[in-house]
């Protein structure tokens, strides 16, 4: 229910005009003045660097209060989604809008296990890269070239292609995620098993080999579960924007995806989990560093180190997914009994974070990437893999917003608007009298 007491109209005042704008109401959260219509009428731009304060969306897919520290998809807390649903089922709700009842699941869940399959043609692709390749790099490219073979697939506005490319690469991301891991390594790849669940499909292509069965540890299972569910969808951030920006000009869901991938390899986004195990390896290596002195010197202004994984963008209190893998994340690392350094040092700077003044009154709290990189270490995954399994948590909230961006009637392509601050004209000259 949209808020009666939110404004209807603002006012803007340039030089000696007024302008009146409408206002959107939200059902929750800040409503948006529609400053569309100012350099028509007034010749001016908003500046606003980051776009931090500039709504560029009306949605109805997630909502996020860093303030309370509250995230929802469709309204559903992500606190009970993480406990009680499997990935495929927050997919799907973020997909349709509702989360399926039994026969809805089932039907879902086949028509994923129906596309995982690769063509055997993309092996050539994977084999072209050299060993060294990053994951991510495999991982785009390969988003990117398997829209090669459905073509058929790339009409925005056709129900049909959209469900289908859909299916498509929600089914295919985790292998091609495990194949770009088996050539890192030299291992023969894994093909995907369909009497195994989404998950279990993923870590026995990961980690199997064609020689033997593998049995896949419930426990695993669970814990990449819940961490998937935490990465479904965030709002705008980077790589959604970059997704909506891209999937605006009308490009096929297959490229708009990859160019969320790209987005989200970035250190300072889904490169994070990363970049946190990274910290913890610096601070292992060093034998003149402890926990104590990291602590000060990321507390020195003067220091360029920096503690990876605390605070956050949005979340000015604490981030909800944090809390729910801080726990989980004792329990992962006592059943699994994993003997890591680099694990100790991250449960002693966890704590320091929570009880240190610096660090509170900052809202310095350990983020999701903090959490989710300990727990992907502690399963057993290679750190340059990490972005990886972000970025298919996050795929279903990708195309959800590509989906909702092309329903909305009010879509253009983006296009920013700029402050030019460079020399007006010039007299141009010959080459010879330069």
């Amino acid at each position: 229910m949209t808020d009666s007491s939110q404004p209807t109209n603002a006012k803007i005042t340039v030089g000696d005009s007024e302008l009146e704008l409408k206002t959107w109401p939200a059902s929750i959260g800040s409503p948006a003045v529609d400053i569309s219509k100012l350099l028509a009428t007034h010749g001016v731009v908003t500046y606003d660097p980051g776009f931090a304060n500039t709504a560029s969306t009306r949605t109805a897919i997630t909502y996020v209060d860093g303030a309370k520290g509250t995230l929802r998809h469709r309204g559903y807390s992500i606190e009970d989604l993480a406990e009680h649903c499997t990935f495929l089922e927050v997919a799907y709700l973020l997909l349709y809008g509702d989360l399926p009842n039994r026969a809805e699941c089932d039907e879902w869940t086949n028509s994923i296990k129906m596309h995982t399959l690769l063509s055997e043609e993309m092996k050539r692709f994977f084999d072209a890269f050299p060993r060294s390749a990053h994951p991510m790099a495999i991982l785009s490219s390969a988003t990117n070239a398997i829209s090669a073979f459905y073509e058929a697939y790339y009409d925005p506005k056709s129900e049909d292609a959209i469900k289908e490319s859909t299916n498509r690469l929600i089914a295919k991301m985790p292998t091609i995620a495990a194949w770009a891991y088996k050539k890192s390594i030299s291992q023969p790849y894994i093909y995907p098993r369909n009497n195994l669940t989404y998950v279990e499909n993923f870590l026995n292509m990961m980690f199997g080999l064609p020689v033997e069965e593998s049995e896949v540890d419930p426990l695993i299972v669970k814990a990449l579960n819940v961490l998937l569910i935490l990465h479904a969808d965030h709002g705008q951030n980077q790589s959604t924007a970059t997704v909506r920006f891209v999937g605006s000009s009308h490009a096929n869901l297959f490229a708009s995806v990859s160019a969320g991938m790209n987005a989200l390899w970035g250190p300072l986004h889904g490169g994070a989990n990363q970049a946190v195990v990274e910290m913890l390896s610096s601070i292992h290596d060093d034998p003149a560093m402890t926990v104590d002195k990291a602590v000060a010197r990321a507390k020195d202004p003067d220091d360029e180190f920096r503690l990876m994984g605390f605070g956050h963008r949005v979340y000015k209190n604490f981030d909800p997914r944090a809390l729910i893998l801080r726990s989980f994340a004792d329990d992962v690392l006592a059943k699994m009994d994993r003997d890591d350094p680099l694990l100790d040092i991250a449960k002693q700077l966890a704590v320091v974070a929570r009880e240190d003044d610096y660090f509170v009154s900052r809202n310095l709290y350990p983020n999701v990437d903090f959490y989710s990189g300990i727990i992907f270490r502690a399963l057993g995954f290679p750190t340059r893999m990490f972005t990886v399994l972000f970025a298919i948590g996050r795929l279903p909230g990708w195309i959800a917003n590509w989906i909702e961006m092309h329903d909305d009637p009010a879509t253009r392509i983006g296009r920013p608007r700029q402050v030019y601050e460079g020399i007006v004209t010039r007299d141009f000259k010959p080459i010879e009298e330069r």
